[in-house]
């Protein structure tokens, strides 16, 4: 197996506890897959001014979920509080998240580049290519 196929499986793992995943909007099309990352509630709408452009966001009283395309994480540390999730499968979830913003359009994407500095900036963390390297 590569590795590649090995990094598949392990994204594909399911999550302990009823699962939903996010659904895109009618009339939007995601040719580049569909994942999510969340934050907690309290930081979305710190992230919201910070982005050039904003996707599809849903969101419940605990997290806001942000659709990217598939693959965002190959690469990023996304940094703690915030989750990633593929396929846009919302763990945990007795609901589906409500939808609370809709682009024009007929993508759903926020660019994952700048949503992962501003949820790095909101974080306080250095993002991944700005850490010292140690021997």
């Amino acid at each position: 197996m590569s590795l590649d196929t090995l990094v598949r499986m392990k994204r594909g793992q399911r999550v302990p506890g009823p699962s939903r995943r996010l659904p895109v909007p009618e009339g939007m099309t995601v040719p580049l897959g569909c994942d999510a990352v969340s934050v907690p509630a309290r930081l979305g709408p710190l992230l919201l001014p910070r982005l050039p452009r904003v996707g599809c966001v849903y969101a419940d009283p605990a997290h806001w979920w942000w659709i990217v395309p598939s693959d965002s994480d190959v690469a990023l540390d996304w940094p703690a509080p915030a989750h990633y999730a593929t396929g846009a499968v919302v763990p945990d979830a007795p609901q589906i998240p409500g939808l609370i913003h809709k682009p024009d359009g007929t993508l759903p994407y926020t660019p994952p580049i700048p949503l992962y500095l501003a949820v790095c900036r909101v974080t306080g963390t250095t993002p991944v290519w700005s850490r010292p390297i140690s021997a």
